[in-house]
Parts: C-alpha cells; structure tokens; sequence
C-alpha cells in the first residue's frame, strides 16, 4: 500500500454506506477545487472504505482555474489532494497516484501530500471534515464550507509553506535541489510511535512527535499526527457546499 489509511479510517469506518445506494437519485454537494498556486496542479480524488469512486478521479488545473465536483451529500471518507510537476507518461514529482493518466481511478498519493478529507452527512446529517498532514506535505490547502451552520462550521486550513522548515530527515528534494514536499515521520521512520500502529493505536498511547509538532506549528488547524483530533476536526449542519482551496 502506497497510502496510509490510519488516519482517514480511523475518522471513517464507523460510517461505511454503500455507494452503490448513494450514487442512485442521491442529493449532491458541489466542492469547488480552485488552484490559487502559481503554476498548474493536478487535483485527485479518492473515496476510501471501498466506496465507489467519484465519476472524476483526476484533472488538470492551470493556476487561478476552479473546477466543481459533484459528490453525493453522503461522501465517506472522500480525500482530495493536488500532484506537482505532472510530465512525461504521466509521473508527478509530489502526490503522484501511479495510475500513468490524469485520472487515478481509485488509487490513493503516494506519500507525502496534503489531504482534504471529507465525510458528508454521516453523523446524524452533519459533516465531518478536516486538513491532514498525517502523510506528510507538500502544498497549502484550506477548506472553506459555503454555507451551513454549527460552532466549528468554519475554515480550515494548513495555508503555511511547511517545506521551508521541513526537517532535514524528512525532507524530499526536486531535481532542482529545492525542498518539494516534507515526509511524515511514520513514512521515514516507520516506528509504532510515529505511526500510531499496535501498541500505540490509542489517543492515550500516541503522542506528538518532535516532528509532529514543527507541522502543528506551522499549522495549528490541520491534523499533525494520527490523533491530532480535538484542534483539527470540523463539523457542519444543513448541507453546505465546500470550496478547497490549494495555495490559499
């Protein structure tokens, strides 16, 4: 598995639905994916638990461009991320999915990437979403709900270039020398403490990191760590739209 589903099944599994009942004459929320970096990204979809895929898995999207998705207003554990420096047979320098097309097709990034993660209208109609540097870095992102209501109703976002004090062993380099994203410490290291694994696999057991805590610095909304919970999960009621914003 290229992908580290610790975290996102941990917030999800308790809402496993099935899709093949979502997608038929289900309501629909509109999240707008707007590229406000300074050169183009490759956003992707992902829907985890063994949910049915969303009809648009991947696209291009040239700096200042938006582009809405439409997904069922019971999306589990749905993820949204952006790939860097997509040429060739189609390989991204960051985020890359593997999939050899703009299209991913059900597969997860590949470490490390900033993720948008979503669970729409699971818990009593509300819902769930959050930022996540659980896997890792590599561009700013922030969600924005259009809409809805509840006391953590409200934006989120990782909007600091975690790059730039990206700790050394955690750092990955372009072909240019330059600091292109930042590994989580359970990619590198892979020790239970860092990955929240068997005896760890508790709120009580898994602490921030050293590491950890330089992400939860620069980002004090978005999840640092497996259990990073209390600061970095958002709910709302009443259906909204979303807007997903990469360099915000």
């Amino acid at each position: 598995m290229i992908y580290n589903y610790i975290h996102t099944m941990k917030l999800y599994s308790l809402f496993g639905l099935s899709f093949a009942i979502l997608f038929s004459g289900a309501q629909m929320v509109t999240i707008t994916v707007k590229n406000n970096c300074a050169f183009t990204i490759w956003p992707a979809t992902l829907t985890g638990g063994g949910g049915a895929q969303l009809p648009n898995t991947g696209f291009e999207l040239p700096s200042q461009e938006k582009e809405p998705i439409e997904v069922p207003a019971t999306w589990t554990a749905g993820v949204i991320w952006a790939r860097t420096q997509c040429s060739g047979s189609f390989t991204c320098a960051t985020g890359d999915c593997g999939s050899g097309e703009v299209a991913c097709n059900g597969a997860g990034p590949k470490p490390p990437a900033t993720l948008a993660e979503f669970t729409l209208g699971a818990n009593d109609g509300q819902d769930t979403f959050d930022v996540s540097l659980v896997n890792g870095f590599n561009l700013p992102v922030s969600i924005a709900p259009q809409g809805g209501s509840g006391p953590i109703c409200t934006t989120t976002s990782c909007a600091a270039d975690v790059n730039a004090v990206c700790p050394p062993d955690l750092v990955v380099p372009g072909s240019d020398g330059n600091t292109i994203a930042c590994n989580s410490t359970c990619d590198v290291f892979g020790n239970p403490e860092f990955c929240c694994t068997g005896d760890f696999d508790s709120a009580e057991t898994c602490e921030p990191s050293e590491f950890s805590m330089v992400f939860k610095e620069q980002c004090p909304q978005a999840y640092s760590y497996a259990f990073d919970d209390e600061t970095s999960t958002f709910v709302c009621s009443g259906g909204p739209d979303y807007l997903v914003t990469f360099c915000p």
